[in-house]
């Protein structure tokens, strides 16, 4: 286990710790509100404080089988500063939308007609909103195994045959804990015995890498709209 990691079970277990962990770690969580909200982050913003708490909340869910800490606590700020916005923009929506259309006293069609159709504009950028943190958030995860999130078009399987045997040997790493948490730990696949328990072939886990890698980071982590997207790997099924 590496030091980050101790030191953040020990915060878990004591008050005091816990707060100097946290002061410790301030220039990594305004790293990581920057980060997220792709803006400049001092200790004075709402971003800080949500952030923050964030890196709390990961201290005390956090266990070895969850990978590094950082990445860890990372992908909660992300998912909190994320939930942050959404309040946000919910709020925004309630304001701006006129109180008859709850009432029942609104006799302009056109304006209800333009109205509802503002509502679900302003819900779907909500969840291209959600979408582009996931897309971030993984792309950081992925960025610390040495490619990006745009690279895995060109590596992913076509032939169903493959697909399937990738869907395999991604079941695999998500049912073997152990072997999950050393790839997440040292951001590299493990072949050898990722090919001896699961049957796949040594030639297709190498040149499908990348994709099995995201795959199983995805439906691992906190990335839901992703993963609706490879809710066939459940099965190896496409």
């Amino acid at each position: 286990m590496q030091h980050i990691e101790e030191e953040a079970m020990q915060a878990a277990q004591d008050k005091h710790t816990h707060e100097l962990f946290i002061e410790k770690n301030r220039s990594f969580i305004l790293r990581c509100a920057s980060k997220h909200t792709k803006k400049y982050i001092t200790d004075s913003d709402d971003e800080w404080s949500v952030a923050m708490i964030a890196f709390s909340e990961a201290i005390k869910a956090y266990d070895v089988g969850k990978g590094a800490f950082l990445s860890f606590a990372d992908l909660v700020i992300s998912r909190r500063l994320r939930d942050y916005f959404r309040s946000e923009m919910r709020f925004s929506d309630e304001i701006s939308i006129n109180p008859s259309m709850f009432d029942g006293q609104n006799d302009d069609e056109t304006e209800d007609i333009a109205m509802r159709k503002a509502v679900l504009e302003q819900t779907t950028c909500a969840e291209d909103y959600t979408m582009q943190y996931e897309i971030e958030a993984i792309g950081a995860l992925l960025g610390e195994y040495g490619f990006s999130f745009g690279e895995l078009t060109s590596c992913s399987p076509k032939a169903s045959k493959t697909k399937k045997s990738c869907a395999d040997a991604v079941n695999h790493l998500l049912q073997t804990p152990l072997l999950f948490s050393e790839m997440h730990r040292s951001k590299v696949l493990p072949i050898k015995a990722l090919s001896l328990g699961s049957g796949v072939v040594l030639k297709i886990l190498e040149r499908h890498r990348k994709y099995i890698i995201a795959t199983a980071e995805i439906l691992h982590g906190d990335f839901p709209h992703l993963a609706e997207y490879l809710s066939f790997i459940k099965n190896g099924n496409e």
